[in-house]
Formats: structure tokens, sequence, C-alpha cells
């Protein structure tokens, strides 16, 4: 029975590999696995997961031991087996065995193919050096654009740091101290190291906490609510950031354009306890009937600060469309200061790496928005050296490589002084 399952999910990671060359991201394709039970569901988004994570190494590997390039399905059977024995660490004998009948289910050309896959992965099983194998690079449109940025080094360290994947990071209520196997990070989010089911974890039902990368916890820390206050979570889904302003005693009234996204806030809501308006609408084109006291606004963007725990990114986007983002971004920008009450204060953030999406926002708002002023983050565990020249925050995958990183961030708190 333990072969079936492990069998199933290493098809269920397949299906999802083979989709992914197909432009679909493995978020997307949570459905395609619902006919499995919910470990195996896990267990092959875990496995689709590491083999994009490891695909560069994987097919250096490979390349030694086949004559011609595999056919797309084959390649991916090949992938997932050699990350399976060599970074998983999983008995060949199951491994080969598994891929093997993958191949021959693929019809008369996986039948033909299945005796070199075979042959190819138990010399695969035996190969050595793997760990000495440079990471996955980032694509090249992204990797010029963190060269010109932060240096060669800091690129391979960031491309290190996506290798290795993230952990598993809480935001606690502020009642809530910190929950049994968890470490407490200078920022204040709580880490958890290993694979857990989150469910499972201590004070889950009791609505305590919520997951948050460290990094996605900053841009309320910076925006530093004030209880009562009115403020305005815009582009709020999936709402970490929305569940840190209710739980500091805001008023708080999400807005986002997908009603499916909110439905998640709202149970997130529920299960904590906490409470906000939430409001399904065009950033753009909303309107509220009083003028908030701050605004936080994650804008929509690349994503590209986010690869280490979403490695089908770098297979799924091309860098075309940047610039329409920044745009966006900047359209985003004039319009929430325009809802803003004189005085309030608005933070501006994405998880982005790219300079256009965020460092670059900054003296292009102060060129066409006189009388504005941006503050300076001053929050526990920040480095003097993560704030820009222009008084914004720059977060990266490398920083904390000692803690397991962080996702990369920009934000930066501006002051609506008229």
């Amino acid at each position: 029975m333990a072969k079936t399952v492990r069998d199933s999910a290493r098809k269920g990671a397949l299906r999802l590999l083979s989709a992914v060359q197909v432009g679909q991201s493995l978020s997307d394709q949570a459905a395609s696995l619902q006919s499995l039970p919910p470990a195996d569901q896990a267990r092959a988004a875990r496995l689709a997961a590491e083999v994009l994570r490891h695909r560069d190494r994987a097919d250096r590997v490979i390349a030694i031991y086949v004559s011609r390039k595999p056919a797309p399905q084959i390649a991916d059977i090949l992938r997932l087996a050699t990350v399976e024995m060599l970074e998983l660490h999983a008995a060949a004998h199951g491994v080969v065995d598994t891929a093997v009948g993958m191949t021959r289910g693929l019809g008369k050309r996986g039948q033909a193919a299945a005796g070199m896959v075979n042959a190819v992965l138990r010399k695969i099983s035996r190969h050595e050096g793997w760990a000495e194998l440079p990471p996955q690079r980032m694509p090249d449109w992204l990797r010029r654009s963190v060269v010109r940025s932060f240096g060669k080094t800091a690129a391979s360290a960031i491309e290190a740091a996506h290798q290795a994947g993230a952990p598993l990071d809480l935001t606690l209520k502020p009642d809530v101290a910190v929950i049994e196997g968890g470490t407490l990070l200078p920022t204040g989010s709580v880490r958890i190291a290993g694979s857990v089911q989150v469910s499972a974890l201590p004070g889950y039902a009791e609505g305590d906490w919520w997951v948050q990368d460290a990094a996605a916890a900053l841009p309320v820390r910076l925006l530093d609510p004030v209880a009562g206050e009115r403020i305005a979570d815009i582009c709020a889904a999936p709402g970490g950031k929305t569940l840190q302003l209710a739980a500091g005693g805001a008023q708080v009234t999400a807005v986002d354009i997908s009603a499916a996204r909110l439905k998640r806030v709202a149970e997130n809501l529920t299960r904590c306890g906490l409470q906000a308006e939430l409001i399904a609408a065009d950033a753009l084109d909303w309107q509220p009937e009083t003028p908030p006291d701050a605004i936080l606004l994650d804008a929509p963007c690349s994503a590209t600060g986010t690869i280490r725990r979403h490695p089908d990114l770098p297979f799924l986007r091309d860098g075309s469309g940047i610039a329409e983002l920044a745009a966006l971004q900047s359209r985003l920008l004039d319009h929430a200061l325009a809802l803003l009450r004189p005085g309030g204060r608005l933070v501006y953030a994405v998880c982005s790496l790219l300079p256009e999406e965020g460092e670059a926002q900054i003296p292009a708002l102060l060129k066409r928005h006189p009388g504005l002023k941006i503050e300076a983050p001053n929050l526990p565990g920040i480095d003097p050296g993560w704030i820009t020249p222009e008084g914004g925050l720059r977060l990266r995958p490398d920083y904390w490589p000692e803690r397991g990183g962080m996702d990369g961030f920009y934000m930066a708190r501006i002051r609506k002084l008229l």
C-alpha cells in the first residue's frame, strides 16, 4: 500500500510539471490533484516544486548519460527521478521502477524509451558531485536586472537562496507568545523549521496566528497602525496584512479586485476572530466615504521576490509586461494618495526584485506630488544597510542566510503633508 501511495504522488507531480511546461502555475493546478488523498496531494506539490528548484542541476546530470535530448514528458520523468534520488535521497529501486512504469504509460513512444530510462537512472543513482553543482540560474531577463542592481555576488547568493527554498513563517496575534517549535525572528515573526502540516500546529484552530513570510509582515509594521485608525488595505488578498491591521485594532477596509480571493481572507478573519470590511472592487475605481488615516498599498507586481517559495515562476514569465506593471503601480500610488487624508501615511510595497517596481517609483512619485515626505524605516531587526538612498527598505532572499532567508520585497512609508 505504501508503494502505491508514493507512486500516485509521483504521477501527480509529473502532471504538475507537464502543465508548467504549457504555462500553468503550480498553485493554479491544485484542482488537478483532488483525486489523490490529501497527503499525496501535498507530496506531489512538494515533489514538483523540488524538481523546478533543481531543474538546471538535474539536466546537467541527465545530459551526461543520454545521447540525445529526451522528449518533454520523458525529460520530466528523468528530472523527477534524478531529484528524488540525488537531492531527496529516496531509495533508488522504487524511484527507478516507478519512473520506468510512468514511461511505459506514455504509449508507444514511452514503451520504446523505457529501457533507456531504466539504464540512465540506474547510472544516475550512482552519480557523484550533485552537491557541487551550481544552483538554478534566474532567467536571463531577471538575472541581468539583479546583477545591475545588486552585483554578481548578490545574484549568485539570491540563486542559492532560491534553491534552499523557504521555511514556514507565522505572524502571531499581539497577545500570543512564541508557539512550541517556533523561533522568534528579530523582526517579530516566528519561523518553523522543517516540513510541517500547518493545520496541526499549536494555535491553528484557536486562530492565534496566520502564515506570512517574515518580509511580507514588515509593510504593516512600517505603517505602524494605531488602534481605532481607519486604514485601507488596497490590493489586500491573500490577506495576511489585513489580519495584521485588524489584530492591531484598526478599522480595516480591505479592497481587492477578486471576490474569490477575498473569500479566503474572510475565512482567515473568522478563524482568527478578527474583523474587517471586505470590498471586491478595482482599486483604481474605489472611493471611500471618509478619507482613511492610513493606506497600505501592496501593489500587483512581477512577484520576482517570491521565487524561493514559487519555483515555477521563472518558467512561466519571460520579462514582458514589466513596464505595464510599473505604470499600473504608479497609477495606484496616485489614486491612493488622492484618497488619503492630509497628514496621513501610505506604505507602498511590492514583492519584487526589480527596481522599476520598487526604488524607482519613489523619486518619480515625489516629482508628481509636492508635499510628500519619505519617512525612513525604524524597525526592530532591520539592518541599516537594507535602507535605500531614497528612504525605502529593500529586502532580498539572500538576507538572513543563517536563518533561512526571506522573500524579496521593497517598501516605503510616505507622509502626505498637504
